[in-house]
């Protein structure tokens, strides 16, 4: 079956705007842009996910990959993002029966941005199973701390963003993804993942976010084993971590970093007694 159809839609990321600094200057000062943007699922109204819209169709697509609303990309005929509307209108080939009893169970989480969790999403996580090929060592995570630290991002330009990395097995950065919340950008990654039919089990999974349970979950979902973040994480994300089998780095800033579950993938560089 053919790839789905989809438009174009990017916007800038950033907008310039006035502003006046410590010496009473006026400066033109890079922003990050801020849309709403209203996801229509063969016509039923999902969510509307506030993002910088600069990769629409991919965080359109991550979005119900994660959230379990379409099971396959072959499921879906096209996704059409108007900015004019401030929407996105998926079709999919046959219709989504299941949506009305996906759509009556919802969980609000502590997602930024965006944080729902829609129908039996936290039941799946039982039948989740991470492959266990994966390892990192110190060495290569701060290859990849590096990488990202290189990485010419809009958080850069304009703050008020947060940004997601996959890289490869030896840290190089695969993809990188900013939004103005941590969950559009892991869907972005999720959607562009599916689109390429790229399998995550030789992958790594940088965010700049905390590891909540939801992106835990999102994490797995996508068959990536292990997950690093320069900030801290939830009681909730430790222990789905542990439940699904990820390796979950935390607090991972220059050579600073804390291994909190997964160690069966991590190969130190002086092993403890």
């Amino acid at each position: 079956m053919p790839q789905p159809q989809l438009t174009r839609s990017a916007r800038p990321s950033t907008v310039t705007v006035s502003a006046i600094n410590e010496r009473g200057e006026t400066v033109p000062t890079p922003i990050a842009g801020e849309h709403p943007l209203t996801v229509y699922l063969d016509k039923r109204e999902i969510v509307t996910l506030m993002t910088l819209g600069a990769a629409p169709e991919a965080l359109v697509l991550g979005y119900l990959r994660n959230q379990r609303l379409v099971r396959d990309i072959e499921e879906i005929a096209a996704v059409q993002v108007d900015w004019e509307t401030d929407s996105a209108a998926v079709t999919t080939h046959d219709g989504n029966k299941d949506i009305e009893q996906q759509m009556s169970r919802r969980t609000v989480t502590t997602g930024c941005g965006q944080g729902t969790m829609f129908g039996d999403l936290m039941e799946d996580v039982d039948s989740i199973r991470l492959p266990e090929q994966g390892r990192i060592d110190p060495a290569t995570l701060a290859i990849l701390l590096d990488n990202v630290r290189r990485h010419e991002s809009i958080y850069k330009q304009a703050g008020a963003v947060h940004g997601c990395a996959l890289a490869s097995a030896a840290g190089e950065i695969l993809m990188f993804i900013e939004d103005v919340g941590r969950h559009n950008a892991v869907d972005a990654i999720a959607g562009q993942m599916w689109l390429a039919g790229m399998d995550g089990g030789d992958k790594i999974f940088y965010t700049t976010g905390r590891l909540t349970s939801e992106m835990v979950i999102k994490t797995a979902q996508m068959g990536i084993p292990i997950l690093v973040s320069r900030s801290g994480l939830t009681e909730m994300g430790h222990s789905i971590a542990q439940q699904v089998g990820l390796t979950m780095i935390g607090r991972a800033q220059g050579k600073h970093f804390l291994l909190f579950t997964g160690h069966q993938r991590f190969v130190a560089e002086h092993p403890h007694d």
